[in-house]
């Protein structure tokens, strides 16, 4: 086995212990559960995206030796690419905001990749433009798989996360809940399952401002949108609040023993808001996308015991 090969079937957790408010019993009959994506080897989600857009190159010769691996990320796509240009033995270069957490920019550093820093202000879009402008400056040295618009992405979520979802659910999930950054998680996800069974719900985590401390997840009415997204695939939306998220980060360490980042509190928050309004027998699902240990250094873990 080689790391790529440890890319995906990440476990199936059952998130029995934590309710929406501190004290307080989830609705009866309510199952919740998490795919523990931080499980993969770099330790996010974005492994599998990553992982589709360059093998796919290679294989149509997109990406050769003397090419370089360019792409703008929040972090943690940047992490996966940089993990397998290591593996694969290709140089990289990524452009996220500055106020990326410093456990990823040194994870990508280690790596052996090569960072730009964009303007926290402009926050993703700011990183996505930027590299954009590098890649038709400069297109002879790099491939630019571009994740915000590579069908590749949600492809791979369609084929690895949903078909594994349905399965290690028995078949038996009725709601898939998960916030947007590339929208690809969500997108091929929602369509596996919806083509499983077109009676599951599938609902978008949406931060409740465009001013939010949920990284990795996009409120879509205010930036710009991914190629491949469609406002018609969610049944719906559940805002979510960022002081909210960081508090179920806290919670979910101390009442699950999970320690994960913020955008997999916030996907917990908001599948604990809706299974308030979901009768017995209703089986929820979202994703836990990366790991917390990108984020120690974030001032809200040491807020004291966990409130709601």
């Amino acid at each position: 086995m080689n790391i790529l090969e440890m890319v995906g079937n990440t476990p199936f957790l059952e998130l029995s212990k934590i309710s929406l408010w501190t004290g307080k019993s989830r609705p009866s009959g309510v199952s919740l559960y998490g795919k523990a994506e931080f499980c993969n080897p770099s330790g996010s989600v974005k492994d599998r995206a990553a992982k589709a857009m360059i093998l796919e190159a290679i294989g149509e010769g997109k990406l050769v030796p003397g090419k370089t691996i360019i792409d703008a990320t929040s972090g943690n796509t940047g992490i996966a690419y940089a993990m397998l240009g290591a593996a694969l033995g290709f140089p990289v270069k990524i452009f996220l905001p500055a106020n990326a957490s410093p456990e990823r920019k040194k994870i990508i550093r280690h790596y052996g990749a090569e960072i730009v820093e964009t303007s926290p202000l402009e926050s993703s879009d700011g990183a996505f433009l930027a590299a954009r402008d590098e890649v038709e400056a400069h297109p002879e040295k790099y491939f630019y798989p571009d994740q915000y618009n590579n069908d590749a992405n949600w492809k791979s979520h369609y084929a690895g996360t949903g078909g594994e979802i349905w399965e290690q659910s028995g078949g038996g999930v009725t709601h898939f809940v998960c916030g947007m950054g590339t929208s690809g998680t969500f997108m091929g996800t929602s369509r596996r399952l919806k083509e499983k069974n077109p009676a599951v719900a599938a609902l978008a985590i949406q931060p409740d401002s465009p001013f939010h401390g949920i990284e990795g997840t996009k409120h879509m009415a205010s930036t710009i949108n991914p190629g491949f997204y469609d406002e018609k695939q969610p049944d719906g939306f559940i805002e979510v609040n960022t002081e909210q998220a960081y508090v179920m980060a806290r919670r979910l360490a101390r009442e699950e023993g999970i320690y994960v980042g913020i955008s997999s509190a916030a996907n917990v928050l908001g599948a604990l808001l809706l299974a308030e309004t979901l009768p017995p027998d209703s089986v929820v699902v979202t994703i836990l996308c990366d790991t917390g240990t990108r984020y120690v250094s974030e001032p809200f873990w040491n807020f004291g015991a966990p409130h709601a």
